[in-house]
C-alpha cells in the first residue's frame, strides 16, 4: 500500500469538498476554488471530514497514481485554506524587481528591463529594501502547481552563477560554489 496514498486528507473548517461526475474533485475555501480531475480507476470517498483514496489493484500504474492524486488533492485543500508562498532573493549589483499590479518589472543587468505578466491567481509583493540587503520578491497563491511554475520562470531569467552567487535564488537555498582561477606557478 502506498504510504502517501493510504493517508486520509483532513478537511479543515471553512473548506468544502465536492466530487463531481467524471471523478473531478472540487475544493472551495476562503482563499479560492480549485478543481482536479482524478483518474477513473482511483476511488474517492468523503466521510467524517476526511477524503480517502483507494486503488483497485497493485499494478504499478495504480500504485503510482494512488499517492499522486492524494498529494494533489491535499495540496488543493491546504492551498484554499492557508495558501502557499515563495520568496526569491535578487543577488547582484543593480538587480531589482518592482510590482505594478499584476505586472513584474525586472532589472537584471541586461541592456533592457524584463516585463512579466502574472496570472490573476497569483499575488506578488516586494518589501522595502534596507541598505545593504538584497531585494526579495514574495509570490502568494492557493494553487501550488501554478506558483511553482511562475517561481521557476522568474528564476530562469537569471540563474545563480557558481562563482559569485549572483542571480535569482530562493531564500534559504544553498548554492554550490566553485573556486575561482588560481595564479599559475611559473
Amino acid at each position: 500500500m502506498s504510504r502517501i496514498g493510504k493517508l486520509p486528507v483532513v478537511i479543515p473548517a471553512k473548506v468544502s469538498v465536492e466530487i463531481l461526475p467524471g471523478n473531478v474533485v472540487k475544493v472551495k475555501g476562503p482563499l479560492g476554488e480549485l478543481s482536479q480531475k482524478v483518474d477513473p480507476d482511483i476511488a474517492i470517498t468523503v466521510e467524517d471530514n476526511e477524503i480517502k483514496f483507494t486503488r483497485p489493484t497493485d499494478q504499478p500504474r495504480h500504485r503510482s497514481m494512488h499517492g499522486l492524486y492524494r498529494a494533489l488533492v491535499h495540496n488543493m485543500v491546504v492551498g484554499v485554506s492557508e495558501g502557499f508562498q515563495t520568496k526569491q532573493e535578487f543577488v547582484g549589483v543593480g538587480y531589482r524587481v518592482s510590482v505594478q499590479g499584476q505586472l513584474l518589472v525586472f532589472s537584471l543587468g541586461y541592456s533592457h528591463e524584463i516585463h512579466m505578466m502574472l496570472a490573476p491567481e497569483i499575488k506578488a509583493e516586494v518589501p522595502d529594501v534596507k541598505k545593504g540587503e538584497n531585494p526579495v520578491l514574495i509570490l502568494k497563491s492557493a494553487d501550488k502547481q501554478l506558483l511553482g511554475q511562475v517561481a521557476a520562470k522568474v528564476r530562469s531569467m537569471r540563474k545563480p552563477e557558481p562563482y559569485k552567487g549572483k542571480g535569482i535564488k530562493f531564500v534559504g537555498e544553498q548554492l554550490r560554489r566553485k573556486a575561482g582561477k588560481t595564479a599559475s606557478a611559473k
